[in-house]
């Protein structure tokens, strides 16, 4: 059950969420600023390791007492953080995000940062009492991709996960949604969709693409099992995180080539486009992303035969991560090995002779 607010701090809460809608419009004017963010970068793993910051906090991984911790410091709670040592995508994200100063500035004020090793073999106690290795902790997780982070309040929920690397306005808007507590009242979607509208810019129409099927769009698996796996690409026009991927990975021939091996739609998750999901239900584009709670545009969400969902990528993705997925489910990779970080793991084991 969530605290009651003070009226002090119900007042600072508003006060600063004017202060991020200023913020979200003074983005728009710098445009520029966000497109050099989404500039693509080599995404193979990285012959130098990551270092994180010296302010993040030296735990003795009992997530229950760094709660505590925490909350005694006046803090909102913690952010663990899922990474490894060679991705690309979490020095992206340290780089632009935990070397920015106002949002270290924030985040520093508002949680403390706790970091995992996605294949490390510390332990770590878990609020529930149970002991994991931090490689096992993040296969509960299903942190399937680094950077991931899991934001726990001062009552040790989880109220937020990010998946993948976010860009600094994204970012800074979901430790506003967890600090301010909005998760009481709205999905993490509707919250940054304010900040959006603020920021899109792009193609007045969405990207076509040779291996994306036409209407009507039955995508029901429900009652007879498909003979591929599905990729549904949700997207929406003027979002420049959509046209950088289809000028980037989704321009590629080997990209091309593999996704034709399978059944892919592309949808307007802001349209009254009707189909019929996977399960058989019959919903308009618009309600089937809301009940699927998609905060990213665009997301690409992967069904196996059966319509059960195998993997989502809601977050900024290049060619090396996209083809490693595509490797995880035309290979069936995805019936063997639970979550895609299981089967990740398990490939280091193989290449190293344990497996």
């Amino acid at each position: 059950m969530i605290e009651q607010p003070s009226v002090l701090k119900i007042v600072s809460r508003y006060i600063r969420r004017c202060l991020l809608f200023l913020s979200f419009a003074t983005a728009a004017a710098g445009l520029q600023a966000q497109n050099d963010l989404l500039e693509p970068f080599s995404d193979r793993p990285l012959e130098e390791p990551v270092t994180h910051p010296d302010w993040f906090k030296l735990s003795f991984l009992d997530l229950y007492d760094d709660i505590e911790e925490a909350v005694a410091a006046g803090k909102e709670g913690i952010i663990v953080y899922f990474g490894q040592e060679h991705c690309p995508y979490c020095k992206a994200h340290l780089q632009n995000n935990w070397e920015n100063p106002e949002i270290v500035k924030y985040t520093r004020d508002n949680f403390d940062v706790i970091a995992v090793d996605v294949k490390g073999a510390r332990n770590i106690t878990a609020i529930d009492g149970k002991v994991y290795q931090e490689k096992s902790f993040a296969i509960r997780h299903q942190t399937d991709f680094t950077p991931s982070l899991l934001f726990y309040n001062a009552q040790k929920e989880v109220v937020l996960k990010l998946q993948g690397y976010h860009p600094p306005y994204q970012f800074r808007a979901a430790l506003e949604y967890v600090n301010d507590q909005h998760y009481a009242n709205e999905p993490f979607g509707d919250y940054l969709s304010r900040a959006e509208l603020a920021e899109s810019y792009g193609k007045d129409r969405l990207n076509a693409h040779p291996a994306f099927a036409s209407q009507p769009y039955v995508l029901d698996r429900s009652s007879m099992s498909a003979a591929r796996p599905l990729a549904v690409f949700f997207e929406q026009p003027r979002c420049h995180a959509c046209d950088v991927l289809h000028a980037g990975p989704l321009d590629t021939d080997r990209i091309t080539a593999r996704l034709k091996q399978m059944d892919v739609v592309q949808l307007d998750m802001q349209s009254d486009t009707r189909l019929i999901t996977p399960d058989g239900r019959r919903l308009t584009a618009r309600q089937w992303a809301d009940e699927l709670d998609l905060y990213y545009s665009p997301t690409v969400i992967f069904f196996d035969e059966n319509g059960n969902e195998i993997l989502r990528i809601n977050s900024v993705v290049w060619v090396y991560r996209l083809n490693n997925v595509l490797d995880y489910i035309l290979t069936d990779a995805y019936k063997r090995h639970d979550t895609y970080q299981a089967w990740q793991q398990f490939k280091v084991r193989k290449k190293s002779g344990m497996d």
